[in-house]
């Protein structure tokens, strides 16, 4: 008799089109460990991200009454959505397991971690996902080494390239 196994999730997750990144969060944060999870969105939001506007700069993930959200994230109003457009800044419902939920509850209580969106990107079966990540704030010293890591990558590049 053959038992079925959850599919394993990829490592990496398929992004085809990139709507927003918030490239601070690698500098700010230790990242630990990645989820994807998706949004539920209104359809003037869909539209909006399907033309590239969108930021997640300054927004986190809360897990309020069992259930995750993205806060703080904008998503600016569609050009031709006349009475039916959107809040831009309206708190985001995600779309996780339980078990993920349960699991980010409790890092962020007993680790004392943030959950902090990577990026928003469109998959290739044409749905709205987020890469959110498990993170630990890093110290200003932490953060002067990442500085250095990133400036002697970018002059080893450049010594290689004029050796030939």
């Amino acid at each position: 008799m053959a038992t079925t196994m959850a599919r394993p999730k990829p490592a990496t997750f398929e992004k085809t089109k990139i709507v927003a990144e918030n490239r601070r969060a690698r500098f700010e944060y230790h990242i630990e460990e990645v989820f994807e999870a998706g949004i539920a969105l209104t359809g003037t939001e869909v539209k909006s991200l399907r033309f590239g506007e969108g930021t997640i700069a300054e927004s986190y993930a809360e897990i309020r009454d069992g259930e995750a959200w993205l806060v703080n994230s904008n998503i600016p109003e569609f050009s031709h959505g006349n009475r039916f457009n959107h809040v831009p800044r309206r708190p985001r419902k995600l779309l996780l397991n339980g078990r993920e939920i349960n699991k980010m509850l409790g890092a962020v209580e007993r680790k004392g971690m943030t959950m902090v969106p990577l990026s928003v990107y469109f998959n290739s079966r044409g749905r709205a996902k987020v890469e959110l990540a498990l993170a630990k704030g890093k110290q200003a010293h932490d953060k002067r080494q990442s500085i250095k890591e990133r400036d002697w990558k970018r002059d080893k590049a450049r010594l290689m390239r004029e050796k030939g």
